[in-house]
């Protein structure tokens, strides 16, 4: 059985004991003897990467906590001086006059992972990649802290999603406008966040030798097996084959309500008869949950009942706490933990099946014997939490309230459908602003509502001042903290949605084509994992096309 969550606690790791136990590693190789060095290597990493995870996670649970902030701070500010000691062996592994020796110890992927590490730092932006770091727990703490008044109520930005999805079309608007208030207010703090967040990520790809910081982006990312070129062409494969559908699903809803508009404010309501709920609070959810998961058969159930029992779930909505959903790990000791915050909408079981896709893939891949392996690239790690999303498809009407089951599983349809127009247009912003760096604000702005009326012709404001103006973006976390990572959403939903055809045919299959890739976890890049699982490259012609006639299909069966 794991430890429980609450009796976790890693050692501080300080500098000079660091550095010590890193020199040992070197002293084993020079001693020749690579397997001890490279077993030791792992768990030093394995130590540091659980230390960091739980201080990570403990910011994001109380963003207002000094002690969580001292402790980030710290993280954030101790990170490049590991890193440059992990770089300088990886480098010496790598270079090693025995090829053979570290061949027997090391996969080939981890060294195909490793070359491309080592091109991505370089001391000289220590202190750059410590500001980035702080810049984004800044652009964390900030969002954090919003508080918006709707219906007599002070909420967070998490807690306006049911106003939001209101089948009342002026609770919907108000909701609109209380959220893009907040972020005009804030705009000149949130513009000068990301302009120094670009120009500082510029800088450190000039200092290491890049024309922009696009290419060592996607070396961060650690995207080995294709490149900016390849996802050019899938974001015009979404332009041709999934703008349409969507806008002609748009369209339809706006008729079907009686609206000569379709407003940004009422895309949200998906379901002319209101978003489905879920069946209960967070409670009654997991217990539905815990349901659901045993009689999809396997291990799925057994290993939900660990994180329930043993408390690695933070689920529930509160002030101070960060927006959004994770799941984190901590490698000592082999279980994975679900952040997120309920607010009692339909997204409640999105982003509970889709974190669960990621923590049973880390759970099933735990014992792989290195730490590079223990998760997928973020591309193909989305693959695994979005296809179980689908995969609970069967089940899912324990988790709504009842006779809801086949209008959610609609609504996700529709969803999972309109978000990939909106994926690629997030990632096309980031190509721009990083080939352009020294773009001014609301040179930005300009770029992002053009490529919005590009990707999402149907998105009208309304005349909300801050959104009409270009400012959508600055609502997307992934945009400051994690650049040119969204596109992995849009790439594994090919994927994912490819398991959902598979399951209307053959359940028992798909779930066993799921569970064995979860199983491989990193052990091999994106688009190899993509074939071991019998699936078709996001990046071959006709995929995509494939799977939004399918989609279509079903839409107008």
């Amino acid at each position: 059985m794991p430890r429980p969550f609450d009796s976790l606690a890693f050692p501080r790791p300080a500098r000079d004991a660091l550095a010590l136990r890193f020199g040992q590693v070197s002293t084993l190789l020079d001693q020749g003897r690579v397997a001890d060095a490279a077993g030791l290597f792992d768990t030093i990493r394995r130590d540091y990467e659980s230390w960091s995870a739980l201080v990570d996670l403990r910011f994001a649970q109380d963003t207002t906590s000094p002690a969580a902030k001292a402790d980030r701070d710290y993280a954030d500010g101790l990170g490049p001086y590991v890193t440059a000691h992990e770089v300088t062996l990886k480098r010496r592994l790598l270079e090693y006059p025995d090829p053979t020796a570290v061949a027997q110890v090391v996969t080939p992927h981890t060294l195909e992972l490793w070359r491309t590490d080592i091109t991505t730092f370089d001391p000289r932006i220590a202190d750059a990649l410590e500001e980035e770091a702080r810049l984004s727990g800044e652009y964390t703490a900030l969002l954090a802290s919003a508080r918006v008044e709707i219906d007599g109520r002070q909420v967070n930005l998490s807690g306006l999603a049911p106003y939001a999805e209101s089948t009342d079309r002026a609770v919907r608007q108000q909701a609109e406008q209380v959220r893009w208030a907040f972020f005009a207010k804030n705009a000149p703090r949130l513009d000068t966040l990301f302009d120094d967040m670009v120009h500082l990520r510029d800088g450190m790809a000039r200092t290491l030798g890049y024309d922009s910081y696009i290419p060592l982006a996607y070396r961060r990312m650690r995207r080995v097996d294709y490149g900016p070129a390849d996802v050019a062409r899938f974001r015009d494969d979404v332009r041709t084959h999934v703008v349409p559908l969507v806008h002609d699903i748009v369209q339809k809803r706006a008729t079907t309500m009686g609206w000569e508009v379709l407003y940004s404010w009422d895309e949200p309501l998906i379901d002319p008869l209101g978003n489905p709920r879920p069946a209960g609070g967070h409670d009654a959810l997991m217990a539905h949950a815990q349901t659901m998961f045993d009689r999809m058969g396997g291990d799925l159930g057994p290993f939900f009942a660990q994180m329930r029992e043993n408390g690695y779930l933070d689920l529930v909505n509160r002030p101070g706490k960060a927006g959004g959903g994770f799941c984190t790990s901590f490698p000592t000791v082999g279980m994975p933990f679900i952040f997120a915050n309920f607010n009692g909408t339909q997204h409640d079981i999105n982003v509970f099946t889709h974190e669960m896709g990621h923590a049973y893939q880390n759970w099933k891949s735990r014992k792989l014997p290195a730490i590079d392996l223990l998760w997928p690239t973020m591309d193909a790690a989305e693959i695994n939490s979005m296809a179980l999303e689908f995969l609970t498809w069967p089940h899912i009407d324990l988790m709504v309230e009842p006779g809801q089951g086949a209008r959610y599983r609609r609504m996700h349809l529709i969803s999972s459908l309109a978000f990939l127009p909106y994926g690629v247009c997030v990632d096309h912003f980031q190509h721009e602003v990083y080939a352009r760096p020294d773009m001014t604000p609301a040179e930005r702005h300009a770029v992002w509502r053009e490529l919005e009326q590009r990707y999402l012709p149907w998105r009208d404001y309304g005349g909300l001042p801050h959104p009409t103006m270009g400012g959508r973006w600055q609502a997307q976390g992934h945009i400051y903290r994690s650049p040119f990572y969204y596109i992995d959403y849009a790439l594994a939903l090919c994927c994912a949605m490819q398991f959902w055809i598979r399951s209307r045919e053959d359940m028992p299959g798909a779930l066993k084509a799921y569970v064995d890739l979860c199983a491989q976890g990193g052990s091999q890049p994106f688009t190899r994992l993509v074939r071991s699982a019998g699936l078709q490259s996001p990046f071959k012609p006709g995929t995509l096309a494939d799977v939004v006639r399918t989609a279509r299909a079903l839409l107008d069966d």
